[in-house]
C-alpha cells in the first residue's frame, strides 16, 4: 500500500514538472480600457482590469461565451457575467477562430451576429494563484511572511498642488495619420507622467476626435499616473475628420459630469490637440466649454501654411475656441518630434490654478442675499410663496463652500437673520432651511434692513473673490428711508435688485434697486406673479457677473 501510494506521487510529480506554467499566471491583472479588443492583447492568456463605466460605452461585442477577437474585452466581461457594470479583474484566454459567432442578449449587453472570424478569446473570473507547481507538496494555506511580503493595489495621492480635472482631446483625424497620432500619444504619456496623478491630485481623462468623439476612458476610471499611461497607450487611431468642435461639445455637455468623475469645486480643464486645423467650426463649442466653466486649451501642431489657409473654415479659430485670447491658453509646438521640451510648461499652465480664469462662472462665484419682507400685510400663505420664489432662483446656481453662497433674512421693523452666507455647503440644506423660516409679521422697514444686510452679510466677505448681490422682495411702503441705505449699497458694490409686490411703491422700488433701473426693478401686481420673474432675476445676476469681468 505504502508502495502504490508512493509511486502515485512520483506520478503527479513528473506531471506537475511537465505541465507548461502559463506565463501570466501570478502576474496583477493589467488596466484596459472599455475599448480594448481580444486581438490587441498578444499573449495566449492574460489578466486585465477592466474599468467601471464600460456598459455607457457602445461596445462592440461578437458572440456568446466564445467571442470574436475584434470584441471588447470588458464587453465580452460583462456580457458572460464575469464582472459587472462598475468592473473587475478579468482572465483572458486566446481561442482559434470560427464561424457564426451567434448573438444573444445577456447582462443587460446585446452581442452582435459574425459569419467569421480568424481568432477567438473566452472570459473568465479572476483568481489569484494559490498554488506553485513543483515536484513537491505545497502547502495551500500563505505562511505569516508571505502574507506580510503580499502586494497592496497600487494607490497614489498625486500632486496636491496640482488638483485638478483634466480630459485631454486628442487628434485622430486623418490629418494626422498613424505615426504622428502614437507620437500624439506618447506627448501625452510624458504630461501624464509630470502631472502627478492621483485620488487627492489631478485626475484625467481622455476623448479621441475624428469624425465622431470617443470617449477613451473617464476621470473616475484610473487612480495612477502608470494606469492612465498604460491605458493611453492602448489607445487605437480612428482617422475620419477632424470634428474637434463636435469633440469639445460633447466632453463639455457630456464627459464632465459627476457620474463621470468630476469633484465638486475642482477646476476643469480641457486640453485639445489639433494637428493642422479642424474640420468643423469650434468657436460655438468654445462659447458652450466656457459656459460649463471649462478651462480650454489648445496645442495646435503644424499650423496651416499660407498656401493652405482657403481650406480653413477660420483662420482665427484658436482664439475663438480657448478660454481667453489672453496666448496663455494657447500653445504651439513645431513638430511631434522632439515634445520633451514642452512638456513641463504645459504642465506648469495646467497647474496654475490662478490663470484658471473660466473655473469661475456666474453660478459658482457669487454672494446672493435675500432681504424678505416678514410684515403684516404679506400673510403667510403669500410669504410661502415669496420663499418658493427665493427657491427658484437658487437651483440655478452651485452652491458649495467654494462655490456660490446664500443667507436670507426676513424684516419687518426687526431684523432677524434666518442663515448666512457660510452656514451652509449644499444647495439641499439652503433649500430646507428656506422651508424651515417662520413667518415673523410686523411692521416694514426696509431701510434698517438694508444697512443690516450690508453689516452682517456683506462686510465679512469684502475680501473674498465671489460678487455680492441683494435681492429685496417687499409688498409695500417702508416705514423708513430707503434711498440712502440703497445707495450705501452701491457704493460697497453690492448689486440690487429690487421685487415689489401689489402695494409697494414703484418709486421705492426704483431707489433701491442698482442701476440701470430698468434691468434691477421687478413689479408684479400679486404674489403669484413672482414665479414668471425668478429666470430674469438669474439671468440678471449673470449678466452683471459677467460685465465685472471684462
Amino acid at each position: 500500500m505504502i508502495n502504490s501510494i508512493s509511486h502515485v506521487l512520483v506520478i503527479l510529480g513528473i506531471f506537475a514538472r511537465s505541465v507548461a506554467l502559463d506565463p501570466s499566471t501570478g502576474e496583477s491583472p493589467v488596466p484596459v480600457t472599455c475599448a480594448m479588443r481580444g486581438l490587441d492583447l498578444k499573449k495566449e492568456s492574460a489578466h486585465v482590469l477592466c474599468p467601471p463605466g464600460c456598459t455607457e460605452q457602445q461596445l462592440s461585442v461578437y458572440g456568446d461565451k466564445i467571442y470574436a477577437a475584434v470584441s471588447s474585452v470588458c464587453g465580452a466581461a460583462i456580457h458572460r457575467g464575469v464582472i459587472s457594470k462598475n468592473g473587475g479583474k478579468v482572465t483572458l484566454r486566446r481561442l482559434p477562430g470560427q464561424q457564426n459567432y451567434p448573438s444573444v442578449f445577456s447582462n443587460a449587453v446585446q452581442s452582435l451576429t459574425l459569419s467569421k472570424w480568424s481568432s477567438s478569446f473566452s472570459v473568465s473570473k479572476f483568481k489569484s494563484r494559490g498554488l506553485e507547481v513543483s515536484g513537491k507538496p505545497v502547502s495551500t494555506q500563505a505562511s505569516p511572511a508571505s502574507r506580510r511580503q503580499k502586494k497592496t493595489p497600487e494607490k497614489s495621492t498625486g500632486n496636491k498642488d496640482c488638483k485638478a480635472d483634466i480630459a485631454f482631446i486628442i487628434d485622430g483625424s486623418n490629418n494626422i495619420g498613424q505615426r504622428r497620432f502614437n507620437l500624439q500619444k506618447l506627448f501625452v504619456t510624458k504630461v501624464v507622467q509630470m502631472l502627478g496623478i492621483g485620488t487627492d491630485g489631478p485626475h484625467v481623462g481622455l476623448v479621441q476626435a475624428s469624425e465622431q468623439p470617443k470617449t477613451e476612458f473617464f476621470l473616475k476610471d484610473f487612480a495612477t499616473s502608470k494606469d492612465v499611461s498604460f491605458a493611453v497607450k492602448e489607445i487605437s487611431f480612428k482617422g475620419g475628420n477632424s470634428n474637434i468642435g463636435k469633440a469639445i461639445k460633447h466632453a463639455a455637455q457630456s464627459f464632465f459630469t459627476t457620474a463621470n468623475g468630476v469633484r465638486k469645486g475642482i477646476p476643469k480643464v480641457l486640453v485639445v490637440f489639433i494637428d493642422g486645423w479642424p474640420s468643423d467650426n469650434i468657436e460655438e463649442a468654445g462659447i458652450v466649454a466656457r459656459e460649463f466653466g471649462i478651462n480650454v486649451f489648445i496645442v495646435s501642431v503644424a499650423p496651416p501654411a499660407p498656401e493652405e489657409l482657403g481650406m480653413v473654415q477660420d483662420v482665427a479659430f484658436i482664439d475663438k475656441a480657448v478660454c481667453r485670447n489672453n496666448s496663455f491658453f494657447s500653445y504651439n509646438m513645431q513638430s511631434w518630434f522632439g515634445t520633451t521640451k514642452y512638456t513641463k510648461p504645459l504642465v506648469q499652465k495646467l497647474c496654475s490654478h490662478e490663470n484658471l480664469l473660466c473655473s469661475k462662472t456666474c453660478y459658482n462665484s457669487v454672494n446672493i442675499a435675500f432681504l424678505i419682507d416678514g410684515s403684516s400685510s404679506v400673510g403667510d400663505l403669500n410669504f410661502r410663496i415669496m420663499l418658493e420664489f427665493i427657491m427658484s432662483i437658487i437651483r440655478a446656481f452651485e452652491v458649495s463652500d467654494v462655490g456660490a453662497k446664500v443667507g436670507a433674512l426676513q424684516f419687518t421693523y426687526d431684523q432677524r437673520i434666518e442663515f448666512g452666507l457660510n452656514d451652509f455647503a449644499t444647495k439641499e440644506e439652503v433649500m430646507q432651511a428656506l422651508r424651515n423660516i417662520r413667518y415673523m409679521s410686523g411692521g416694514t422697514a426696509t431701510g434698517d434692513a438694508i444697512n443690516f444686510a450690508v453689516r452682517n452679510f456683506f462686510e465679512p466677505t469684502k475680501d473674498g473673490h465671489n460678487k455680492n448681490f441683494l435681492v429685496i422682495i417687499t409688498d409695500g411702503q417702508s416705514y423708513d428711508d430707503v434711498r440712502g441705505p440703497a445707495a450705501a449699497a452701491h457704493r460697497a458694490g453690492i448689486t440690487v435688485f429690487s421685487v415689489g409686490v401689489a402695494w409697494a411703491p414703484l418709486e421705492d422700488i426704483k431707489d433701491m434697486a442698482s442701476e440701470p433701473k430698468n434691468s434691477h426693478t421687478f413689479f408684479t401686481r400679486e404674489f403669484p406673479g413672482l414665479e414668471q420673474i425668478a429666470p430674469s432675476i438669474t439671468r440678471g445676476i449673470c449678466r452683471d457677473y459677467l460685465d465685472a469681468q471684462k
